[in-house]
């Protein structure tokens, strides 16, 4: 007689903005399923092809399963007493020779849950140490919309049942945000129309009855195409631009300013592709925008992303149910921002996250002693791999937090090893959408694995102020949520499933009233006139790293990828070349050199060459050794994509 199967209700907490609700099954206590939760309304019980990898990733022998201490240049096992005696004593001793800003805190996006934020504050009654600034991720389009419509606030998903015509402008959902594959086909099957620009032929081209591809970092121009298009039929929103945008005559001289010809030009998108786009965003509205990250991977994201802001406000989708420009969510919003703990001192140093190598390496007054690194991968998943390994090399003691030995693991003095996500209880909000979720731990974590939350807690009982900071994970979580109590929200209903926000909008903007100093929205001025000057003689080819459908980032199990990395070409661009598909070649940027195979793509622009971000160094990969540490204009974003290369033929 086989052991009972148990169902735990759990919310996925990787760097995706589904945020997903999953049922972990239970048999004979290990998880033996993950599965996608049928009462989740976003989700609606999908779940994407991650989700088995993740349980094989948790379940791997490889997974380490005690603390580990370098010693001799290799990890050996230590007991969590000595780990946090040792950690303890390293960061009052920073504290006492150097001051608090001595010790960075590097905590990345790899999980996102509200008892994350006790991290945070943890360095921040020690006094406040060094922590991060700006983003490797969405910062940049944060900032853009800020600017447009005060803070960012988009639609909620389910909004999309209103929408006619769908755009996912530089958004590939197939791959990288499958909870939201529900409303997209229920959307399509009711008869909207939906729109793919991309300039790679993504997963989601399915989907699509038009593909657009812009050259890479130019949409601002393909934008600007289809608001003068409006403009020149006469099909605008007369009483917006009148009555609720500012600088209207400096956005209108800005677009007579380019002939439709110089436009298409300049996004290299064909002029009657670019009327087509136009009409539905009028003819076909409610037109919903969703805005992808790809467009905040470039160093002027920001006017990118305004110039499709522009064009909501030019078609009349703005506050429109069905319409809108989309982009993400706060998903550190439902909880109290206060115990993040930033005002228990004065203003600290902050690194730049898209230049942390050279930030570290840099610092003088005081250096950096002590870094701990929780919930990232920054070796790998960073800009300039070579000079972060270089900066973490040059801490006299680095701490890491995570499952594997993966790229950063190789450059600590520490490893402690963390619970998986169904191994731990917490609260989940998402960047992608209202809803708030459970996280139930579903089974014990394997070995002397520990979650985060208990490993700070058991941390603070070394320090002074463990009487006001070691409190049970319930406490905390209570004291986390108490702007959702204070709206109504019952406990006992954040554990049993997943819960709306309450005052979060299903359509913001309805009143016309926006969050900008004058009340109004903020139509751009000017768009910066971009030229393929930076290194296009010799790198001829955009470096496009997006995510894909079967791993989320770095988060790999060592030996299940490795060699080269592969690399996707155009394929009449790949034969002229003389590199044939599954051919051996060399990838080369500023920065080095990688050994790659080519697969030829008959969907992608000859400019462009596509490879998955994530690969592991040690695995002979780390695409990220080749890509500069830029910093964004606005938002202090990661420009990934300007990375710019050759690819020569290898024997």
């Amino acid at each position: 007689m086989s052991p009972a199967v148990s169902s735990v209700p759990v919310t996925c907490t990787r760097d995706c903005p589904s945020a997903c609700g999953l049922l972990a099954h239970v048999e004979g206590g290990r998880v033996v399923r993950l599965t996608g939760n049928p009462d989740h309304p976003v989700n609606r019980g999908t779940a994407c092809r991650k989700v088995p990898a993740f349980l094989r990733r948790f379940s791997s022998p490889e997974r380490v399963r005690t603390p580990l201490r370098r010693s001799n240049g290799a990890f050996v096992p230590v007991s969590w007493d000595e780990a946090l005696d040792e950690l303890a004593e390293r960061l009052k001793g920073a504290v006492d020779r150097h001051g608090p800003e001595s010790i960075l805190h590097y905590m990345g996006f790899g999980e996102r849950t509200a008892l994350k934020i006790v991290n945070a504050r943890f360095f921040a009654l020690l006094g406040g140490v060094t922590t991060l600034a700006g983003t490797l991720c969405g910062g940049t389009g944060y900032a853009a919309q800020s600017l447009d419509f005060g803070p960012r606030v988009s639609h909620d998903p389910l909004d999309l049942a209103n929408a006619r015509t769908i755009v996912l402008w530089g958004r590939n959902p197939v791959a990288t945000q499958p909870g939201l594959m529900p409303h997209l086909r229920e959307a399509k099957r009711r008869g909207a129309r939906l729109i793919l620009i991309d300039p790679r032929q993504s997963e989601s081209v399915a989907l699509a009855d038009l593909h657009l591809r812009p050259k890479p970092g130019r949409d601002a121009f393909l934008a600007l195409g289809a608001a003068k298009s409006i403009l020149e039929a006469g099909w605008e929103d007369r009483d917006f631009l009148a009555n609720h945008c500012d600088n209207r005559d400096a956005y209108l001289a800005l677009v007579a300013r380019h002939s439709m010809e110089a436009l298409a030009v300049a996004c290299d998108v064909d002029a009657c592709a670019i009327r087509e786009l136009a009409k539905a965003y009028v003819a076909g509205k409610p037109t919903a925008t969703l805005l992808g990250w790809g467009l905040h991977r470039f160093t002027l994201g920001h006017e990118l992303v305004r110039a499709v802001d522009a064009l909501g406000a030019v078609s009349g989708n703005i506050g429109l149910p069905g319409g809108g420009v989309s982009q993400g969510f706060e998903e550190w919003g439902p909880y109290d921002p206060e115990l993040w703990g930033a005002g228990l001192h004065p203003p600290r140093r902050t690194f730049l996250m898209p230049q942390i190598g050279r930030e570290i390496l840099e610092a003088t007054e005081p250096p950096i002693e002590v870094a701990v690194i929780t919930a990232a991968n920054p070796v790998c998943m960073a800009p300039d791999s070579a000079l972060v390994a270089e900066a973490l090399d040059s801490v006299p003691f680095v701490v890491d937090m995570n499952l594997f030995l993966d790229d950063t693991a190789d450059h600590a003095d520490l490893f402690l090893p963390c619970a998986a996500f169904f191994e731990q209880r917490d609260l989940v909000a998402s960047f992608g959408h209202n809803h708030v979720g459970p996280l139930l731990p579903a089974v014990p974590p394997p070995g002397q694995c520990r979650s985060q939350f208990d490993i700070f807690m058991d941390l603070a009982r070394r320090f002074p102020f463990a009487r006001d900071f070691v409190k049970t994970d319930e406490a905390w979580l209570r004291l986390l949520v108490r702007p959702l109590l204070e709206k109504g929200v019952a406990w006992d209903d954040l554990w049993r499933g997943p819960v709306r926000i309450p005052d979060a909008p299903m359509v913001p903007w309805r009143d016309k009233r926006f969050d900008t100093p004058t009340g109004n929205f903020q139509l751009m001025t000017e768009v910066t006139a971009c030229s393929d000057c930076r290194l296009a003689i010799r790198y001829p080819y955009h470096l496009l790293t997006p995510g894909e459908a079967a791993h989320l980032c770095s988060e790999r199990v060592p030996g299940d990828h490795g060699g080269p990395v592969e690399v996707a070409m155009a394929t009449e661009e790949a034969l002229r070349l003389g590199i044939a598909d599954g051919g051996p070649a060399r990838l080369t940027s500023e920065l080095g050199s990688l050994p790659v195979t080519v697969r030829h793509d008959p969907g992608l622009r000859r400019d462009v060459v596509t490879c998955p971000r994530g690969g592991w160094i040690k695995s002979g990969q780390g695409i990220n050794r080749l890509i500069p540490d830029l910093v964004s204009a606005v938002g202090q974003g990661t420009p990934y994509y300007e990375a710019r290369v050759d690819v020569e033929k290898a024997s």
